[in-house]
């Protein structure tokens, strides 16, 4: 029999018992529903996990920190420098730049001594950064305002330092405070203090150009000055009272831009292995993945449940179709037919019965996650309009693809196919003289 005529006589069939093949077909339409439904909104959650990390970190970013690997043994009496201490030297560092895959490594420091900033009658604080690079957007940074070049006896303001960080020391209980500053291109005074061994405060003064704001990145630059390394380095001589030594102190940490993504994770294990503490945003991407992965094997699985009750039907079905078509499966037979032409007809059926609720679960599937997206939508924006700042909508969208859609029509087919192979094999193995004699 070929292949075309199989089909046909296998879907006149169906169409014989219209009831029995929509009302059987109805459990393999909610099992394929449910699996397309749960793990298109896992597979949705996880895209927009991964779309919030990915536009508030650069991924191809690894922050880098000396070892501390403390063994509990005493520090070394003549450098003080805890057992297991790995500092960032320059050798380290060209060890870093070796690393295939490594575009960019930006030496580091923070400034040790205390700092005050003043403008106008405005005072302030902040984080203050060394970094040897001439321009920030090599750091991934962006300007608001100004410049991304750094120079000596300038610096660069984090977007929420002149936004939030200054204030009004004579300000009187009551009074309006004072808008921000604009410190564009403007002086800055800063005090930088330091004290003596007999507690004595030491200050000294330095007066900086503020060559540009960067834009909001909602990380750590927003609350920090980036200077030139060579400025924050003679800071911290002046505190320290000695020079820096690199091969010693090292730097305080390094900032190491890799240049693709996919390269992220083996160039953090490389530099770990050196001893080193190193941390990417790449790695909460990777364990987000794989949480959402045993999320989607889990959601998949509870839609398998409701397709093995739909598999029962089936072969339910299917066998009660035998008792009534035992005499035609006999005079199929007496007329040259096979067992394996009876065995393709009764497994095609089963099949077809898969086919069908496949086609119609997919179906509901997918209009299911296309309302779930509207009625989400509709809700999200209602409660955007009742937050004060006019928060926009965030999407939390049921996300199907095709690969899903497919793999969920196939499974149905399968399941269908194998629910009927012990009632084909019954088909197939019926005697023909016997088969005639039914009643």
């Amino acid at each position: 029999m070929s292949v075309g005529n199989l089909v046909i006589l296998v879907f006149e069939n169906l169409s014989r018992r219209k009831a029995r093949v929509a009302l059987t077909a109805i459990g393999v339409i909610i099992g394929t529903a449910a699996i397309v439904v749960l793990v298109s909104m896992v597979i949705g959650l996880q895209r927009n996990a991964t779309e919030g990390l990915l536009s508030s970190a650069d991924l191809t970013q690894i922050w880098v920190n000396p070892g501390y690997n403390d063994t509990g043994g005493p520090p070394d009496p003549r450098t003080g420098e805890m057992p297991g201490f790995v500092p960032i030297t320059e050798q380290v560092v060209a060890q870093i730049e070796a690393i295939p895959g490594v575009k960019k490594v930006v030496r580091r420091d923070y400034s040790q001594f205390g700092m005050l900033m003043r403008y106008g009658r405005l005072e302030g604080g902040a984080g203050l950064l060394g970094v040897d690079v001439m321009d920030l957007s090599q750091m991934g940074l962006q300007a608001q305002e100004g410049s991304l070049t750094l120079e000596r006896g300038t610096i660069i303001m984090g977007y929420n330092v002149p936004k939030n960080n200054f204030y009004d020391p004579r300000q009187r209980p009551g009074q309006e405070p004072p808008p921000p500053p604009e410190l564009l291109d403007k002086t800055v005074r800063v005090e930088l203090m330091k004290w003596d061994q007999q507690g004595a405060e030491i200050r000294k003064t330095v007066q900086l150009r503020v060559a540009g704001i960067l834009s909001e990145t909602r990380g750590e630059a927003d609350w920090n000055i980036y200077a030139p390394l060579e400025d924050v380095t003679a800071w911290n001589d002046w505190f320290m009272g000695r020079r820096t030594n690199r091969a010693k102190d090292g730097y305080n940490s390094l900032l190491v831009q890799v240049e693709d993504i996919s390269q992220t994770i083996q160039v953090n294990d490389q530099i770990v292995a050196m001893g080193l503490m190193a941390y990417t945003p790449s790695s909460i991407v990777q364990g987000t993945n794989s949480f959402f992965l045993v999320l989607q094997v889990i959601f998949g699985g509870v839609g398998a449940v409701a397709l093995l009750v739909a598999a029962i039907g089936i072969a339910n079905t299917m066998a009660m179709a035998i008792l009534e078509r035992t005499r035609e499966i006999g005079l199929m037979k007496a007329v040259g037919a096979t067992n394996r032409d009876v065995l393709s007809i009764f497994l095609g059926e089963a099949a077809g019965i898969g086919l069908i609720g496949g086609l119609g679960g997919v179906i509901v599937g997918w209009s299911a996650g296309q309302i779930i997206n509207v009625l989400g939508q509709v809700y999200l924006a209602g409660q955007a309009t009742q937050q004060p700042g006019g928060m926009g909508a965030t999407t939390i969208s049921v996300s199907t693809p095709s690969w899903l859609l497919v793999f969920a029509l196939v499974f149905a087919t399968l399941v269908g196919l194998g629910s009927g192979i012990y009632p084909a094999l019954r088909a197939a193995t019926i005697i023909p003289v016997e088969a005639l004699k039914y009643e």
